[in-house]
Formats: structure tokens, C-alpha cells, sequence
């Protein structure tokens, strides 16, 4: 797509006609009735299959300035926002768009150039979840307070993801300052603000992901059955699977094959980048019947929001404090050490870790699928009373 094709020159002299700029922008000149030159620029787009056009500036409006609001406009586009209804709401006062807004605009402009859909689910589910309380904040009022209010709760605990939210906050905000939507310094910035105000990275405590000890895990299993809702029943196939939080909360139902009863895990979505195959025990079945009766869309656990998945925010409240959702995975892996003969590389493999040196890894072509469904049986029936298939209650 070329652009800037005229010269200011050139928009001087026109006569009557239509001279193309490039990029859907272009200078309209009529003749007057009363024989005098009017002109006028437009920007043309395609907007849900529809051609659309709205008005970069008529008299006075040099070809500069023109090509600055159609750059706008291009990029409203492009984030699936149309200009005309934006440049409609501004004239109500209802220009201003959410956090939440900005957020999905930036998203949606940024994930062509992404690797992977892994990334794209990754900003979402933190911004969404985390940043939760500035999500239907008018973007332009977002200041350093709101910003801290987000960023504290989680700044000592985990200074890793807490690091990554401030640097997505702080984007979603660069980005509405170029749409125009705010102005002013970034209060998620980093260097000569927020530095001064929260304590350096290196300085915070990153530790181990705390685990509830497996011995604990059946009457933990227990109460969570006694619990009817949503959350519950995640935690519960968490923990039958030994799969990570995100795994789990971005499960969708194309991802399952309930016939063979294995839950196949894009390698975008994988840490190591790598498909999963996770054979699903009786208890694990049971969990996704249930959650198929009430199926509301692809996710498996669908969250308030439409079309999203399950906060991770919802396990917080069910886990006892000392113990992390990410745990359940050192449980389950210290259950497998101290209670099965099951071969180390069968336990590693249900946690998705690769074993050996490279040259083993390279010859072991399979990932012992049937070997690990006779492990994951077992582990199913060490979290339910006496190895029995749990009947679930209904999830609300």
C-alpha cells in the first residue's frame, strides 16, 4: 500500500476532480456554482464487508494534517474500531473508550505479529484478571493511584508476573495516548516514576510455587466436591490432570476427545512449547460431563465474562493459604516418587517435562500415552475416597 502519493503542490492546483493519496485517503475538488473551487478530503474503508467514508477536513485543511487524521482513522480501523461511529461518540462526549477497550484494541493490533496464539491468551487472561478493576475505568482517567491499586497486591508475592502486568498496563496505555485518547506522562511507567515509588525486582523474594503436601490432597479433594460451583470443579480437574493453571483455564472443548479420552494441549499454549497429551482418569471424565451439560462455548470453563474462560483469580479463594494451584503439580510428582513404582520419565512426562539428554530424547519418539493413563488412574483414585468415581453435583 503506498502512501503519501500527492505533494502540497499539487492539492494547490488541482482542479475539479479526485486525486488519490494513498491508504484510502484523497482530495475531492468540485466546482462551485458560483464558478470558485471547493475542496475537501475523505478517507474510504471497508468497514464488516461495506464501503465507508467519512470527511479528513474540508477549506483550510492542509495535506499534512489530512494524512495525520487518516493515519487515526487507519489505525481505529485496523483495531477494530470505526472512525465514523468514534468520531460520532466524540462529539456527545462519549469518546473515550474504557481500559478495558484499549486493551482489546491493542490486542487485536498486535497479535499478527505474534508467533503464537499462546502470546495473545497470555496478555488477555492478564489484563483481564489482574488488571480486573481498571477494565471499565475511562482510559483518560487511569492515574499512578488506580495503577498501584493493581499493581501491589501482587508486587511482593509474584514479582515475576507482577513485572509483566506493569509492562502490559503500561502498553495498553502508550497505545491510548497515540489514538488520542489520553495525554500526559505514563503512570505505569517504570524508569522515573513507579522505580521510585516500588521496590526493585532483584530485591523481591521469588521462591518455590508452595505445595499442599500430597497426604493432604484426598480430604482437600473432599471439601472441594462439597463446594458447588465452577471454580470448584476447575481446581478439581486440575488436580486430576496435574496440568498448570493456564492449561486448564484455557481449555477448549475441540482440545478433548472424549472418546478416547485424551485432552490434547496446543504446543502454543504448552511452556515449552511443545502439544500435550493428557490421558483423562474416570474422575477427569466425570468433571467434563458434568461441565458439557451446562456448556455455554468453546472454553470448557467459561467465565462471567462472554466468550472468555475462568479468572485464575477464582481458584484463590479455594486454596488454603500456603499452598498455590501450581502446587498440586510438586503433590502429584512427590505422590508418584514415594507411592508408585511408575518409572521416573512416566511421572515427568505427566507434567509435560522433558527427560534425558538430547540425544535420548531425540530416539524416544512417543510420548508413552497408554503408560500414563494407568498412572493418572492412580493418582485419580488416591484423591478420591477409597479409589471411587465421584459423583458431581451440579456446578452453579
Amino acid at each position: 500500500m503506498k502512501l503519501n502519493k500527492l505533494t502540497a503542490l499539487q492539492v494547490a492546483r488541482a482542479g475539479p476532480g479526485r486525486y488519490g493519496d494513498g491508504g484510502g485517503l484523497a482530495l475531492f475538488v468540485s466546482l462551485g456554482a458560483d464558478g470558485s473551487l471547493n475542496r475537501k478530503f475523505v478517507f474510504r474503508f471497508t468497514w464488516r464487508g461495506k464501503p465507508n467514508e467519512m470527511g479528513m477536513g474540508g477549506y483550510g485543511t492542509t495535506l499534512a494534517e489530512a494524512r495525520t487524521k487518516a493515519a487515526v482513522a487507519r489505525e481505529q480501523v485496523r483495531a477494530g474500531i470505526n472512525p465514523v461511529e468514534a468520531k460520532a461518540a466524540a462529539k456527545q462526549h462519549k469518546a473515550t473508550p474504557t481500559f478495558g477497550h484499549c486493551a482489546d484494541a491493542l490486542i487485536k493490533s498486535k497479535q499478527s505479529a505474534w508467533r503464537s496464539e499462546k502470546h495473545r491468551s497470555q496478555w488477555r487472561q492478564t489484563l483481564e484478571t489482574l488488571a480486573a478493576p481498571l477494565w471499565d475505568t475511562p482510559v483518560d482517567e487511569v492515574d499512578t493511584t488506580a495503577v498501584l491499586a493493581v499493581l501491589q497486591p501482587v508486587w511482593q508475592a509474584t514479582p515475576e508476573t507482577a513485572s509483566r502486568l506493569r509492562g502490559r498496563i503500561e502498553a495498553v496505555l502508550d497505545y491510548a495516548k497515540a489514538m488520542k485518547w489520553r495525554s500526559g506522562e505514563n503512570p505505569a511507567a517504570w524508569r522515573g516514576h513507579l522505580a521510585l515509588i516500588l521496590p526493585k525486582r532483584g530485591k523481591l523474594s521469588r521462591g518455590h510455587h508452595k505445595a499442599m503436601p500430597y497426604p493432604q490432597v484426598p480430604a482437600f479433594m473432599t471439601e472441594l466436591r462439597d463446594i458447588e460451583s465452577m471454580p470448584s470443579l476447575a481446581l478439581q480437574f486440575l488436580i486430576l490432570t496435574a496440568a498448570r493453571a493456564g492449561e486448564v483455564l484455557g481449555a477448549r472443548w475441540n482440545e478433548i476427545d472424549l472418546d478416547a479420552k485424551v485432552w490434547t494441549i496446543p504446543a502454543a499454549r504448552m511452556k515449552a512449547g511443545v502439544e500435550h497429551r493428557v490421558p483423562l482418569s474416570e474422575s477427569a471424565m466425570a468433571i467434563l460431563e458434568k461441565m458439557a451439560e451446562i456448556r455455554t462455548g468453546d472454553f470448557v470453563f467459561a467465565g462471567q465474562r462472554r466468550g472468555a474462560s475462568l479468572s485464575d483469580g477464582a481458584f484463590r479463594s479455594l486454596i488454603p493459604i500456603g499452598a498455590t494451584a501450581h502446587g498440586f503439580r510438586s503433590a502429584f510428582r512427590d505422590w508418584c516418587g514415594n507411592e508408585t513404582s511408575f518409572p521416573r520419565e512416566i511421572a515427568e512426562g505427566a507434567l509435560a517435562h522433558a527427560t534425558g539428554d538430547a540425544t535420548e530424547q531425540a530416539y524416544r519418539r512417543g510420548d508413552a500415552l497408554e503408560k500414563r493413563c494407568g498412572l493418572m488412574e492412580a493418582w485419580a483414585s488416591f484423591c478420591v475416597a477409597g479409589g471411587k468415581i465421584v459423583q458431581l453435583r451440579s456446578a452453579v
